[in-house]
């Protein structure tokens, strides 16, 4: 089965933190709907289970991976017929003060299903790998990333600024930017 996971970020565990996953809190996944309960399963099976911790952001199902899994797993989602997922939604990253979170909402047309994968990685130096060679969507949420906190996407064609300008200091998407200190000239 499934390894389960709680829907709270403070359950979720850093890709480096030296903590057995296994003794998370497990949470039901009943409140999914039997179609994506069943989504949920089948991806577990084509990945592996000991690969995925399973559970569900709201009423979507999500799957949370290693940082270095990425890649593979998702060219593997988007080239399995079964799944399908060929379509990126939407990605964004979130700032939890000790990590950054980078969440990624696929989506199968063929099936009508969507799936969110989850990633983290280190506050220092946060640096995930692009998956602008799979989903050309990516290319702008990636450039977002790295302007609003610092991610860097390795193998991206393209950092370059897509909101900020190219002499801004700091990352305004982080909780420790100074608002209140930032000065418009």
């Amino acid at each position: 089965m499934l390894r389960k996971m709680a829907e709270s970020p403070e359950s979720t565990v850093p890709n480096d933190a030296d903590v057995d996953q296994d003794s998370e809190s497990t949470e039901s996944l009943d409140h999914l709907s039997s179609s994506r309960r069943n989504l949920l399963k089948r991806v577990g099976e084509f990945l592996g289970n000991d690969a995925v911790v399973a559970g569900s952001l709201n009423n979507l199902p999500l799957i949370t991976i290693q940082l270095d899994d990425l890649v593979s797993v998702c060219q593997r989602l988007k080239s399995e017929e079964s799944l399908d997922f060929k379509m990126l939604l939407c990605m964004s990253c979130v700032d939890y003060v000790e990590y950054f979170q980078m969440v990624y909402f696929l989506h199968s047309l063929q099936h009508e299903q969507t799936l969110v994968i989850k990633v983290n990685t280190p506050y220092q130096n946060p640096d995930v790998p692009s998956i602008t060679g799979i989903w050309n969507a990516a290319n702008w949420y990636e450039r977002e990333a790295h302007d609003l906190f610092g991610v860097m996407f390795s193998d991206h064609p393209d950092l370059s600024p897509i909101l900020l300008y190219d002499e801004f200091e700091g990352y305004p998407g982080r909780k420790e930017f100074p608002f209140h200190d930032y000065q418009e000239f």
